[in-house]
């Protein structure tokens, strides 16, 4: 059974919900399904990295939500920045599916919906901003990916945001991010989840 949310199609019995959930004091509306992650509400973690995250202090250009699940960090994204596109990809396709849907339901159209897995289909693509909450659970040679291929995905004084726990290895992200960057900041904590940015300096 391929039923894990990080894989391609997940093996799944359908189980639709609708429901509604508030971010920026704007309500939104998702459509979630078995085989995603966090399907009942907008996880905490989620929550954390918008609540930490400023793209005004970004240069002009798209943003990029890498592993985007059913939409919420880049919908929101979307929402918060209207004069932004805001690229969300992610590796499964019924996740795909239902961020699409999410976007018409919230009636937000600056969004670029598609499949890669980590940067596989962004070649020369690059953003003012990266934000992710990377499925721990791929694996750690999947999140080092995501961390270090950030790099060249990012514009001159782009960022890149990370939600981790720190008992999912937070401490060692930060060290990598610090490697590959020459910089990694805590921009904040709450309940064991890490908010981790760091910046493409030059």
């Amino acid at each position: 059974m391929t039923n894990y949310y990080y894989t391609h199609n997940p093996d799944i019995v359908h189980d639709e919900k609708q429901w509604q959930f508030e971010i920026f004091n704007h309500q939104f509306t998702f459509t979630t399904d078995n085989g995603v992650f966090s399907k009942r509400t907008v996880d905490y973690g989620s929550r954390t990295l918008l609540s930490a995250f400023e793209p005004t202090d970004l240069p002009d250009g798209p943003l990029l939500d890498l592993g985007t699940g059913y939409g919420p960090i880049g919908l929101a994204l979307a929402y918060q920045s209207p004069e932004r596109t805001v690229t969300m990809v992610d590796v499964n396709e019924l996740a795909l599916s239902l961020a699409r849907k999410n976007a018409a339901l919230n009636q937000l159209t600056n969004v670029d919906i598609l499949t890669s897995d980590s940067y596989e289909q962004l070649a020369g693509k690059t953003y003012a901003g990266i934000v992710t909450n990377p499925p721990v659970r791929a694996g750690k040679a999947v999140v080092e990916t995501m961390l270090t291929g950030a790099y060249d995905h990012l514009m001159t004084q782009g960022t890149l945001t990370v939600v981790l726990q720190k008992k999912q290895g937070a401490p060692s992200a930060k060290k990598l991010m610090t490697t590959t960057f020459g910089n990694c900041t805590i921009i904040k904590k709450d309940k064991g989840y890490y908010i981790l940015q760091s910046v493409k300096e030059a």
